[in-house]
């Protein structure tokens, strides 16, 4: 009898390991992954997102006057849309397509900060996974690979990375076409601007360095980031930063979002 109750108490043992270990697998997946790249699809939408790991970089260049001081920022591990927002993943949930350059699978466009804000409010509602618009800092670590890449979103000529004038015939293209950067982030140098979370301050003295959106300043302005479809390939570079009106429905606007941990 004693060896019976030994065993059953072995059992239920081994069984409650194998019930937490699940778990803590489940609660792992859910909120990060080992390898940087690692893909998570939202279920209702399929919007594909990719684990960027944490780390620190020196955040801009000391060249031009609105992306200096060079500065020291940390962030936490995050996912970030692996591609910019679709007209059809826009549509499906705000139910219209603003967008100039009209196809299902090219970025949305012609849509302001605060539309920006609203399909990442709309989203969260929708989907039960808190995402948001990337703050500055998260944007250009990712572009730049944790600050390894100095000149566009990816290796290799720009032509191969993201269209812009030279390239695009004028006209916003498909997501990802091109190549992406080694954590497997497409058009982020090229095709449209994305609007970041970070209010409109024309320079970095005084930036959060934890990698936190700038959520001070002239907020009636908000940064933009990666260029688009009709710039020159300076435009482009990793570190280049646009300053533009909340309300503003420029053609060359769009949307990349990010995904807050549960």
């Amino acid at each position: 009898m004693k060896k019976y109750y030994l065993f059953v108490t072995l059992l239920l043992g081994l069984q409650a390991m194998a019930i937490n270990a699940q778990a803590a697998e489940d609660k792992q997946s859910s909120t990060s992954a080992t390898n940087a790249g690692a893909v998570w699809k939202e279920p209702k939408t399929g919007m594909e997102f990719v684990w960027v790991p944490a780390g620190c970089f020196d955040m801009g260049v000391n060249a031009a006057e609105m992306e200096k001081p060079v500065h020291k920022v940390c962030v936490n591990g995050f996912w970030m849309g692996r591609y910019e927002v679709t007209q059809k993943q826009y549509q499906q949930l705000i139910g219209s397509n603003p967008s100039v350059f009209k196809g299902p699978n090219n970025p949305v466009d012609s849509v302001s900060w605060h539309d920006a804000s609203a399909f990442v409010e709309k989203m969260s509602k929708a989907t039960g996974t808190k995402v948001s618009l990337p703050s500055e800092a998260q944007w250009e670590y990712a572009c730049s690979v944790g600050g390894v890449l100095k000149d566009y979103c990816g290796v290799g000529a720009v032509e191969k990375l993201g269209w812009f004038l030279d390239n695009s015939k004028m006209t916003t293209h498909p997501v990802g076409e091109l190549g992406a950067n080694v954590w497997g982030l497409y058009d982020m140098s090229g095709n449209v601007w994305e609007w970041m979370q970070d209010c409109g301050n024309f320079n970095y003295k005084g930036a959060p360095v934890d990698g936190s959106a700038w959520e001070t300043g002239n907020c009636s302005l908000r940064i933009a980031r990666g260029g688009a479809w009709n710039n020159t390939s300076d435009t482009l570079h990793v570190s280049h930063r646009r300053v533009d009106d909340t309300g503003g429905r420029d053609f060359i606007n769009g949307i990349r979002v990010v995904r807050a941990l549960p």
